[in-house]
């Protein structure tokens, strides 16, 4: 397992499915012994329980009955210790034995409040059954019968557990962490640099390059390589551009994903050419997670549009593609360029790592500001 990222947050690797299993077979083997032939009534508090109950009645051998109730005590990563009212309970549990099915017992209001509700309703006995518990914090005098798993007083997310809506459909469990950023290697520098045409991008991914022995990933050169070699890949891109049409994402996606398997020792990337939208980003950062890496710093070279087109014009002259020569083709190149663009800016910036590098002057004064940026 490797670090995941939800929201804002980051969460390192915990409980794996594999103790989660023999912990859940645990608890379903006390209960057994405890309610053969009792028939009780099973209650999962909703919504976190889901995963429990599940894989808990899966191992339960005798005849019972389950249904589900909802109250809910947390906001983000924090207790509010308020506990709202019991939810869609609907099954008649005077006279009988009632299991109170949790996923987790951090300070006790929540099963202290169900349990009242329910022992109200005149059950017979009421036990609970949980997947964790955080005995330091547990403040309530309930017998917390049959615990799978204690923890301390961490925050976790997965089987069933989230952060604010996300992380229950993890099949094992993570803690919050104090890292920063996902990156397994700490070392390890990924760079998007971005910039209009002419702002001399491709003159600074190269000194990147060699300066910090990344490996340049650009999705031109890539999409090249692959129909090249007619890989699979390139000859899907290459039905995609045979008619004109630009290809999806999700096969330059993939593509990308193939230099990553292939550059698993490399000591960082420049991403070139992607992403050009928010789209591709957040499918970037997808795949970057998964390869337990993230982006460190977008690089935008910012060049006003005059600069640039004077640069064009001048390109163009010196190696004759028209599309280089006509000033109005450039402008709206330019302008298509800022449009789209901006949102992508914008998406970075929310994660604090949009950085504007003014690109007018020299190479190397450029190259300056840049790994002065980096640095910082």
């Amino acid at each position: 397992m490797s670090r995941i990222k939800i929201h804002d947050k980051i969460f390192e690797p915990f409980i794996s499915a594999e103790e989660i299993d023999r912990a859940v077979s645990k608890v379903a083997d006390q209960i057994t012994k405890k309610y053969r032939g009792r028939k009780p009534v099973f209650i999962g508090v909703l919504n976190g329980c889901f995963f429990f109950a599940t894989d808990l009645m899966r191992k339960i051998d005798f005849s019972c009955e389950v249904s589900f109730v909802k109250v809910a005590s947390y906001v983000g990563t924090q207790t509010t210790g308020n506990v709202r009212q019991l939810l869609g309970l609907d099954q008649k549990v005077a006279g009988r034995d009632v299991i109170i099915i949790e996923d987790i017992v951090d300070t006790g209001n929540t099963i202290e409040a169900v349990t009242e509700i329910i022992a109200n309703m005149g059950a017979a006995s009421v036990s609970v059954a949980t997947l964790l518990m955080k005995p330091k914090i547990y403040s309530k005098n309930i017998d917390i019968e049959f615990v799978a798993i204690e923890i301390d007083p961490e925050f976790v997310v997965g089987y069933g557990l989230d952060y604010d809506g996300f992380g229950r459909n993890l099949n094992q469990l993570y803690v919050l962490s104090q890292a920063q950023n996902l990156k397994s290697d700490e070392d390890m520098l990924n760079i998007v640099l971005f910039g209009p045409p002419g702002a001399g991008k491709g003159t600074q991914a190269i000194k990147l390059k060699e300066k910090y022995d990344l490996v340049h990933l650009s999705t031109g050169d890539i999409l090249r390589n692959e129909i090249k070699n007619e890989t699979e890949l390139g000859t899907l891109a290459k039905s995609f551009m045979d008619k004109g049409e630009l290809v999806p994402d999700e096969v330059v996606i993939d593509m990308i994903g193939n230099c990553l398997n292939e550059n698993e020792s490399a000591k960082g990337f420049i991403f070139d050419g992607f992403p050009r939208t928010t789209e591709q980003a957040e499918a970037l950062d997808n795949l970057l997670e998964k390869h337990s890496t993230e982006i460190d710093t977008m690089l935008s070279l910012e060049v006003d549009d005059e600069e640039l087109v004077d640069r064009i014009i001048k390109r163009g002259k010196e190696s004759g593609r028209e599309d280089d020569k006509n000033e109005s083709v450039i402008f709206n190149r330019i302008i298509t360029y800022n449009k789209k663009t901006a949102p992508l800016k914008n998406y970075y910036d929310e994660q604090g790592k949009y950085h504007a590098i003014a690109g007018v002057g020299s190479v190397d004064d450029v190259f300056d500001r840049l790994t002065s940026s980096i640095k910082s």
